[in-house]
C-alpha cells in the first residue's frame, strides 16, 4: 500500500487545547509510520450548524469534506462537555452527511481512532462511546483500542497516554493492511 492518508478531525477552537494536540501527537505516530497526515481542529472545523445548503460555496466546508474524500483512515477526537461530544465536533460530523452520494459513503469501510478528553472519567468515557456510535452511524469502524483521557488527572496528558495512542494507530495501519 502507498502512504495512507490519515485525516483527524476534532478539538475545540483553541489552538493548544488537550484534544486537538493528543490528534497532532496520533498524526506524529502515523507520519511516523509513512502516513501523510491532515489536521483539521480550531478554526478549520468552525462550521454554521448544519443545514444541506450551508455547504454550497464554502470554500472551508469543501477544503474539509475534500480531505475526508481522500481519507484511507479518520482519527475523531472531542472533548466531554456535560458528558458528550462538543457542538463544534457534532456539527463537523453532521457535515459528513454532504458524502451521502459520493461512491464512497460516509466512512463507509474505514478505519476510525477515537479520542476523548474531559475533566472527570465519567464524562471522557460517555464521550468515546458516543463517539463510537456515531462513527458507526457513519459506516466507519472504530479501532479496539479507543482513548478516554482524564484532564484532570495530573501530568501530562499526551505522554500518559502515548502507548495507547501508539496501539490505536498501529490498528489503523492494521486495518489498512487487509
Amino acid at each position: 500500500m502507498s502512504a495512507p492518508h490519515i485525516v483527524a478531525l476534532g478539538g475545540t477552537l483553541r489552538p493548544e487545547s488537550v484534544t486537538g494536540r493528543l490528534l497532532a501527537a496520533a498524526l506524529d505516530i502515523a507520519a511516523a509510520r509513512g502516513a501523510r497526515t491532515t489536521l483539521l481542529t480550531g478554526d478549520a472545523i468552525a462550521f454554521p450548524h448544519y443545514e444541506p445548503g450551508n455547504a454550497e460555496g464554502n470554500t472551508t466546508i469543501g477544503r474539509y469534506l475534500d480531505a475526508l474524500r481522500s481519507a484511507d483512515a479518520v482519527i475523531v477526537g472531542s472533548p466531554g462537555y456535560h458528558g458528550t461530544l462538543s457542538g463544534l465536533v457534532k456539527t463537523a460530523l453532521d457535515y459528513v452527511e454532504q458524502l451521502r452520494a459520493d461512491e464512497r459513503v460516509y466512512f463507509d469501510g474505514l478505519p476510525v481512532g477515537l479520542v476523548a478528553t474531559a475533566a472527570g472519567w465519567q464524562a471522557a468515557v460517555s464521550t468515546l462511546q458516543a463517539l463510537r456510535t456515531i462513527t458507526h452511524s457513519l459506516r466507519g469502524w472504530p479501532t479496539p483500542m479507543g482513548l478516554a483521557i482524564n484532564t484532570a488527572e495530573p501530568g501530562d496528558a499526551i505522554a500518559k497516554c502515548q502507548p495507547q495512542m501508539e496501539i490505536m494507530v498501529d490498528q489503523i495501519f492494521d486495518f489498512l493492511r487487509r
